[in-house]
């Protein structure tokens, strides 16, 4: 893909202390990633990085950006210091979300038209595996320990468990209708399981694979059909949980430890995914439909700020310190 960098932009990047707290955020009708400040909230740039660009992630150690270009059929490789590309990395067909292993190798990528995951070497650019799951395969996570990947199928309505090692499925949960993303808390006790139609939560157990509950959510003055729980993000102490509701526009803050609804934020419209500073002070959400991101205060749990992106933001993931 030929790039053309805009200058000015660029020599900001190359002005900032490396890396600090730059928050990615891809637009998935702009064909580029926005570059946001997370102390200033401002926007830094705005780089081309192919076409439909939906999930994005980060090498542990910040070097290396990772981009689904969905309509190229590959994950296009950035550094997130300049935003040139590096090289790309074979995805299969349409990706959509991955995630990578917690070591930084290998990385896990839903392939929606094909029912696989993929997993790539990301050092040798290599294929090792290409794993059959369910019908449209959507969400990934990995636990803590790296030694489970799972992915949600959208149509058959499953999470799958798949060995790191071996990659087979070891266990499938029956979820609630159109799993759309995995999220593990951090010490690997749970798995947050959402569901857009079902309009649903599932709490697993990892150990036995087991739901050990269902959040609902109710809006007051929302319809129940325009909450669809997609995004979920759980604080490092595991005592809060963010739900991204979709065209409902809210997120949902849940007591992690109770797992029940505390409260509702109204953010952008269509929220979609979320991510959190590494400190935790802010956690950004996608609005696909408003063109934004908006800014919430974790410790507060208030959204304080609105911050224009590109057209149809739809990923976002924020550099390591």
């Amino acid at each position: 893909m030929k790039h053309i960098l805009v200058l000015a932009p660029a020599l900001a990047l190359l002005a900032e202390p490396a890396l600090a707290n730059r928050v990615f955020v891809t637009n998935e009708k702009g064909n580029d990633v926005t570059v946001l400040d997370s102390d200033t909230l401002e926007v830094i740039g705005t780089y081309p990085v192919g076409n439909r660009p939906r999930g994005i992630t980060i090498s542990p150690d910040g070097t290396e950006l990772y981009v689904c270009a969905s309509d190229d059929n590959l994950v296009r490789v950035f550094d997130p210091n300049t935003m040139e590309e590096l090289h790309t990395l074979p995805s299969g067909p349409d990706p959509e979300l991955f995630v990578l292993h917690p070591s930084g190798n290998p990385l896990y990528v839903a392939n929606e038209d094909d029912n696989l995951v993929t997993v790539v070497d990301v050092k040798t650019k290599q294929v090792l595996a290409e794993i059959p799951v369910g019908v449209e395969p959507e969400g990934m996570g990995v636990s803590p320990d790296g030694k489970i990947v799972i992915n949600t199928s959208e149509t058959t309505n499953m999470a799958h468990f798949i060995d790191t090692d071996t990659f087979e499925i070891v266990a499938n949960v029956l979820v609630d209708s159109r799993p759309r993303f995995a999220e593990y808390n951090h010490d690997g006790t749970k798995l947050y399981v959402s569901a857009e139609i079902g309009g649903t939560v599932s709490v697993i157990d990892p150990a036995t694979q087991e739901i050990t509950k269902k959040i609902t959510f109710e809006v007051p003055g929302v319809l129940p059909e325009a909450i669809q729980p997609v995004g979920v993000r759980v604080t490092n102490d595991g005592k809060k949980v963010f739900v991204a509701l979709g065209p409902s526009n809210r997120v949902a803050v849940i007591d992690g430890e109770t797992d029940e609804v505390k409260d509702y934020l109204l953010v952008g419209q269509r929220v979609w995914q979320m991510a959190f500073t590494p400190d935790e002070k802010y956690l950004f959400t996608t609005n696909g439909n408003s063109n934004d991101v908006s800014v919430i205060d974790v410790a507060a749990e208030e959204v304080i700020k609105s911050v224009a992106v590109g057209q149809q933001p739809w990923g976002v993931v924020v550099a390591p310190n």
